[in-house]
């Protein structure tokens, strides 16, 4: 005689995923651009302060 497994099958618990998200990371796009510009143009000026406080 088999042994019948008592733990609950892990596919069955799974939520189905819905197929129309989509999400929109525009913003997130945009903030990132800018957070890299504004961090290029500090290093930029960290660089020149370099040679003007020596």
């Amino acid at each position: 005689m088999a042994k019948k497994n008592k733990r609950p099958n892990a596919a069955t618990n799974i939520p189905a995923q819905s197929a129309d998200f989509n999400p929109d990371y525009s913003s997130v796009k945009a903030d990132l651009k800018r957070i890299a510009m504004l961090a290029g143009f500090f290093f930029t000026l960290l660089f020149a302060l370099k040679f003007f406080l020596k």
